[in-house]
């Protein structure tokens, strides 16, 4: 009995220590647990606008977007443009040669303009989309046909990079519109899916967008731009103007022009004449009586 009571001490201090080691064990699981949802928390705050509060629950599930290092492409994407300016001898016929060679290598002309100052200088300017791995070739031709090259210049813009963040962003946001997709499957109230819907319909228009942008770089690294402007300055050598020199009509038109001018004075004349027969009446009756009165005083004895 004494032996027993000896032995509770003992088990009182293992029991407490007991209790220590497990309350310690609670305390850490916890203090990892508050941990990881921190953490979880920061990476739903850091992410894109698309992913909600409320699917933060999901975030384990969720794959890492594609990082742009791991995306290549194969070739550079650059842009080129070339500005032309030719003096040719023959407008006309260089730009039917240019049309032709621009068939030939698979492009096409987006824009053409013709310019005439008189009759002696002539110019216009061309815009061509040539496939890039024509380029070069085709620039050599067009120089070929100009009698003199007054200007040439060659610009390049990459664009490589710009493509590999577009396609990089297409990549997350696919992810987040599956996810979305998948949300809205499993959604049961109705604000949840309205608010899924909203967000799924702004990820879609993001979507468009950076594949119009991809599309539009894709077509200018493809195609590149050439423009061409000709001039043309030719001597015009006047000819015989045969409407100058034909005499016997104009002798007959200055004939009639005479004969007009004399009808027209007599009509004048009649006009005048009998118009102002009163006045003319008046004017001889007080020539007589001037002239009568004078010859009967003159005759008139002194």
């Amino acid at each position: 009995m004494k032996n027993r009571i000896r032995r509770l001490p003992i088990l009182f201090i293992i029991l407490l220590i007991c209790i220590a080691g497990c309350s310690a064990g609670s305390e850490e699981k916890s203090e990892k647990m508050s941990q990881s949802n921190d953490v979880a928390l920061n990476k739903a705050q850091s992410g894109s606008s698309e992913q909600a509060d409320f699917y933060s629950g999901e975030s384990g599930k969720a794959e890492k977007p594609t990082e742009p290092n791991n995306i290549k492409i194969q070739n550079q994407m650059v842009i080129y443009q070339a500005d032309l300016e030719l003096r040719v001898k023959k407008f006309d016929k260089t730009v039917q040669t240019l049309e032709e060679k621009v068939i030939k290598y698979g492009g096409y002309i987006t824009e053409s303009n013709v310019y005439k100052e008189g009759k002696e200088q002539v110019s216009g300017s061309i815009r061509i989309r040539i496939p890039q791995k024509n380029f070069q070739a085709f620039l050599h031709d067009a120089e070929s046909q100009a009698a003199e090259v007054l200007h040439r210049s060659i610009t390049g813009q990459d664009v490589t990079e710009e493509y590999v963040d577009l396609e990089s962003r297409l990549k997350s946001k696919r992810v987040v519109e599956e996810r979305l997709t998948a949300f809205m499957k499993s959604a049961v109230k109705t604000e949840d899916l309205l608010k899924i819907s909203a967000d799924l319909a702004v990820v879609q228009e993001e979507i468009e967008a950076i594949e119009g942008k991809m599309k539009f770089l894709e077509n200018q690294t493809s195609l590149s731009t050439v423009n061409i402007t000709l001039y043309e300055k030719s001597v015009v050598i006047p000819t015989i103007d045969k409407d100058k020199l034909n005499t016997w009509e104009k002798t007959k038109k200055q004939f009639m022009k005479s004969i007009n001018m004399l009808l027209a004075g007599l009509s004048s004349l009649v006009v005048l004449i009998i118009g102002n027969i009163p006045i003319i009446a008046i004017l001889l009756l007080l020539g007589f009586l001037f002239v009568f009165f004078y010859r009967k005083k003159k005759n008139r004895p002194e």
